[in-house]
């Protein structure tokens, strides 16, 4: 009998071994393109198979105009189709504090293509070297796309520096791949329901 559990264990272990680098590629084409780092190697933790998976259903009592979490402990964006044919999952960045993150419930208020960036008067009190704008273009910290939320000053955009991605790095905001924003930009509507979590 132990000899039957070391072979099993032995053959269970291999074709885990063998398989793994096509579910890594295969999880890897259906996220994102590009890498995350994180900072040294024993904080890189929230990589792409470091996802929480979430059901709609923990967070929404119904899919009406669609849902979307923002998890921020995973760094990590879910979308929902009202009539659940399209789930999206995409790697963000998130606030670089908790101070600057706000946890509940919100919904996409206005949706705006190539935004101008005015930073918050807070964060110009915190940074006075500040510009008071940024016009649309590859400066722009919103990146291509923007979704305000009904909470004031929060957003889900693109961003101009994809090195943000998966880390903590934002005011508020969840930060996406522009290529990413985009696509989410025409699936979600004004009125999708946000969960930040």
């Amino acid at each position: 009998m132990r000899k039957f559990d070391s072979r099993r264990h032995f053959l269970i272990g291999g074709l885990a071994v063998l398989a793994a680098p096509a579910l890594i590629r295969s999880a890897e084409a259906q996220s994102f393109t590009g890498e995350i780092d994180d900072g040294p190697r024993e904080q890189v933790r929230h990589n792409v198979m470091g996802f929480r998976t979430q059901e709609w259903r923990d967070h929404f009592q119904n899919l009406r105009r669609g849902a979307i979490v923002c998890d921020t402990k995973s760094r990590a964006l879910h979308y929902w189709s009202e009539d659940q044919s399209v789930y999206r999952l995409y790697p963000t960045s998130v606030p670089m504090t908790d101070e600057f993150t706000r946890l509940g419930y919100t919904e996409i208020v206005l949706k705006r293509r190539d935004p101008v960036w005015i930073p918050t008067p807070n964060m110009r009190e915190r940074d006075p070297s500040l510009p008071e704008r940024v016009e649309a273009g590859p400066e722009n910290p919103m990146g291509t796309r923007a979704m305000n939320l009904s909470w004031q000053y929060y957003r889900i955009h693109g961003i101009d520096n994809t090195a943000k991605i998966g880390r903590r790095a934002s005011n508020g905001c969840i930060g996406l791949f522009n290529h990413h924003v985009e696509e989410l930009f025409e699936m979600a509507d004004v009125g999708t329901q946000v969960r930040f979590i």
